[in-house]
């Protein structure tokens, strides 16, 4: 399964980077970094709350926007209504790296998630001291026991946790050890079949106080629209804005209410 293959080089990752930079160095990065936005702050509004993802390829798409500049795509979002960002930093798979967090952050006043595949507590200090406001984890990765440890991690520091399910099981688990940012991803990352359907049929397992994100084949405004209905908080979508020839206008337009 792909799932498996990317965290099995995720892991030989982490290793390699514990071994040039040592946790003691990135934590001390992460403890001088500037204090965090506020990702899930961001993401309480009035009307459905857009996390603009920037990514220049996936395992299932390809290439979706080869040498896109992190900086230049952010500010666009950010003109066209984005809540939040997100950015891949995942290199063999998705052609990302902790600078293109930074280069996207630091261009604006959004908070900004660091979307990986994290197994280990070395990325979350990582995460920190590259400026991340918020992390992923992703339950199908993840023993209980593990996600326990890294939610503890992201606590410590101050990140905010958006803890993504693939199946009522994996919402349940989610719910139970507290995450307060449920998101329900549409592709199983198992198989890569898309359910366009699923965050609202789990949506009701997810108690009323936590925030629900609804992810992945986003592509239109009635597609926001039943996300809308579901009774959903906020929406990630990468793909379909970083294909337009100008993502922050694809994200106005997929905002309107049809």
């Amino acid at each position: 399964m792909i799932l498996d293959d990317i965290l099995a080089e995720t892991r030989r990752t982490v290793a390699r980077a514990k071994e040039l930079r040592p946790l003691a160095v990135v934590e001390a990065e992460a403890s001088a970094a500037a204090a965090p936005r506020g990702f899930a702050a961001a993401l309480r509004r009035d009307d459905i709350a857009c996390i603009a993802e920037f990514k220049r390829r996936s395992p299932s798409a390809g290439w979706i926007r080869e040498g896109a500049d992190p900086a230049e795509v952010a500010a666009a979002y950010q003109a066209g209504g984005a809540a939040a960002l997100s950015v891949l930093t995942d290199g063999p798979f998705f052609g990302g790296a902790l600078a293109d967090l930074q280069g996207a952050r630091g261009a604006v006043r959004l908070p900004a998630l660091r979307k990986d595949f994290m197994v280990d507590a070395y990325q979350v200090a990582e995460a920190r001291a590259a400026g991340a406001d918020a992390i992923l984890l992703i339950v199908a990765a993840l023993s209980d026991a593990e996600l326990a440890a890294l939610l503890d991690e992201a606590e410590r520091w101050r990140l905010d946790v958006l803890v993504e399910a693939h199946d009522a099981a994996e919402v349940d688990r989610a719910v139970a050890l507290g995450a307060r940012l449920v998101g329900v991803n549409h592709r199983d990352l198992r198989t890569f079949q898309m359910d366009m359907s699923l965050t609202a049929r789990l949506r009701d397992r997810i108690p009323a106080d936590r925030l629900v994100v609804a992810e992945s084949g986003i592509r239109t405004a009635e597609d926001v629209q039943r996300m809308r209905n579901a009774g959903v908080n906020a929406i990630l979508v990468g793909e379909n804005l970083m294909r337009g020839q100008d993502p922050g206008a694809a994200l106005r337009a997929l905002l309107v209410r049809p």
